[in-house]
């Protein structure tokens, strides 16, 4: 029994959702202009569970680009209508569009020359006729097994602020390393570090001229400690020798191989990545060519820095 009504509630949530995606139309784009538009903050209000619901889409759109809180609309008619302004939009969420806390903020809302969106389940309803745009979702039921508590109706609702926050993101061009600015702590902020943020750079960087032989080369890799050196090349690229390098060339030519010059030693056009790109790419790259180190290049020849994976270690990345 209780299986049943489980599969049942999903179904009806579920069914709500696609019902509402197949009915989107230019509303949807009309309350997305809207929204970009704002000079102001976002301002998310609604009662009870559609309350929750507002705290959760606000959530979303301040980590996701767009400023953005919640307002309880009781406590807004109790001291706290100060903190909607001229220029900010106020979303209203509300199933039945008549909930007396909201329609009691209309007035207020209009008089300090914020925009109004409601967002309801009943067009023909007190917020549908006095909001200044309003988007109506439709249910034709909850899946309660009395048909009381909001279930598809919360569920619909949460979707609409999700489909709001990405149409935004998308509209703003916002990306991943602007996610990353919104999210620095933990293990997803040190996901979203930039090269940039975790590269060595000046005088860090361990570099030797093509002529240099490569005992001189072990002694700046030593002094900079990074497990490797950039070359020089007299035609204006960029080599590379790694520890690993070394290794193996003393191993085939002993110690005739340290009066060999860098140049002819080296790697030429070694694995590089973009100084814009995310650490976890040079993660990824490091661990598909096993090395250790990156050249930070945004354009062919430039020596911009170096990562390494120990870098990356200090992180939480790894």
């Amino acid at each position: 029994m209780s299986l049943e009504r489980a599969k049942r509630v999903l179904k009806v949530e579920a069914d709500a959702i696609a019902a509402l995606s197949e009915r989107l139309d230019e509303r949807f784009d009309q309350m997305i202009d809207l929204i970009q538009e704002t000079k102001g903050r976002v301002i998310l209000t609604g009662m009870g569970k559609s309350g929750i619901v507002c705290r959760k889409i606000a959530a979303t759109f301040a980590s996701t680009g767009t400023p953005a809180f919640f307002l309880h609309p009781a406590e807004a008619i109790h001291g706290d209508l100060g903190m909607i302004v001229s220029g900010d939009t106020v979303i209203a969420i509300s199933n039945s569009g008549e909930t007396q806390e909201l329609v009691r903020l209309v007035e207020y809302i209009k008089r300090q020359g914020a925009c109004l969106v409601a967002i309801i389940g009943k067009m023909d309803s007190t917020l549908g006729r006095y909001s200044d745009f309003a988007f109506c979702f439709e249910i034709d039921e909850e899946g309660c097994p009395i048909g009381l508590a909001p279930m598809a109706s919360t569920t619909t609702t949460l979707a609409i602020g999700d489909a709001i926050a990405a149409a935004l993101m998308e509209r703003n061009g916002f990306t991943p390393q602007d996610f990353a600015r919104f999210h620095p702590g933990g293990k997803l902020g040190a996901r979203l570090l930039t090269v940039a943020e975790v590269m060595h750079t000046g005088t860090d960087l361990p570099l030797v001229d093509e002529e240099t032989p490569l005992s001189q080369a072990l002694i700046e890799m030593s002094q900079k400690r990074l497990g490797m050196t950039g070359v020089q090349l007299r035609n204006g690229d960029l080599g590379l020798i790694s520890d690993g390098d070394v290794r193996r060339l003393l191993q085939q030519h002993g110690s005739d191989a340290l009066q060999q010059s860098s140049g002819s030693l080296c790697t030429r056009h070694p694995k590089t990545i973009g100084s814009t790109s995310l650490a976890v790419e040079a993660l990824n790259l490091m661990e598909q060519n096993h090395i250790t180190a990156l050249i930070v290049a945004d354009e062919p020849g430039q020596y911009l820095g170096v990562i390494h994976l120990h870098d990356l270690w200090k992180t939480q990345m790894i």
